[in-house]
């Protein structure tokens, strides 16, 4: 039976809503939150961490200005992507928003963990923001849908090793994993460890459809209804 690893981003889910959205919020609200919740032992641990990068000890102000500059250039920095986690928490305890899923990935979740495939899930975003993120979707609670969860902690998603890691975690052979993703080097690494890749080209993130080369040979879909877990 085989295990199915999904990005997030751009596969399950829209990227204008993480762009348009989440990163907004989190930027406005990040001095806020860092002010209230600056001294609490995991905050603090991930502001220093940021604060040691960019040169010692800062003020949290500093910090958080850097943050919301990583924030604007989309970077991928563990740091960055826990406390944003913490801060779009407060968001959907408040229900300030419900996270956007297409409709045909919910469906096919469902329908895939019904017959019995393992399905895990490897975003840049950090594992509470993954949980939070399916736990509060648009299509109400996902989040036990899933066995496993992976971020950046793991390493990055555009290295073999990272899922060759991840394949050690879930205790099966690399062939019997499917990995899902809108960006072509993330399939390329997860080939490259042996996993199966399919291609997510959604018309509503890519307006213009990746085909022939563009597609890095790996198998090229545009909705989850049209992948099958056993041909790959």
């Amino acid at each position: 039976m085989q295990t199915i690893l999904t990005d997030i981003e751009g596969t399950t889910s829209s990227i204008s809503f993480v762009k348009d959205v989440l990163f907004p919020y989190a930027r406005k609200a990040l001095p806020g939150f860092v002010a209230a919740h600056g001294r609490e032992p995991e905050v603090r641990r991930w502001l220093d961490a940021v604060a040691s990068e960019i040169g010692g000890a800062c003020q949290d102000d500093l910090v958080v200005e850097t943050l919301q500059g990583w924030i604007d250039a989309d970077r991928k920095h563990t740091a960055l992507k826990a406390l944003q986690g913490m801060v779009w928490k407060d968001g959907y305890g408040r229900a300030d928003f419900r996270a956007h899923i297409y409709p045909d990935a919910a469906e096919a979740l469902r329908r895939w963990h019904a017959a019995g495939h393992a399905l895990s899930v490897y975003s840049s975003g950090s594992v509470p923001a993954q949980k939070l993120f399916f736990g509060n979707s648009a299509a109400g609670d996902l989040q036990p849908l899933f066995s496993h969860w992976f971020d950046t902690e793991v390493g990055g998603k555009r290295d073999a090793g990272s899922y060759r890691r991840i394949v050690a975690a879930l205790g099966v052979p690399a062939a019997d994993v499917l990995f899902l993703s809108d960006v072509v080097e993330e399939l390329d690494a997860a080939r490259e460890a042996g996993l199966g890749t399919v291609l997510v080209d959604r018309r509503e993130d890519y307006p213009q459809p990746r085909l022939g080369a563009d597609t890095g040979g790996h198998r090229r879909v545009e909705a989850f209804d049209a992948i099958d877990p056993v041909a790959g």
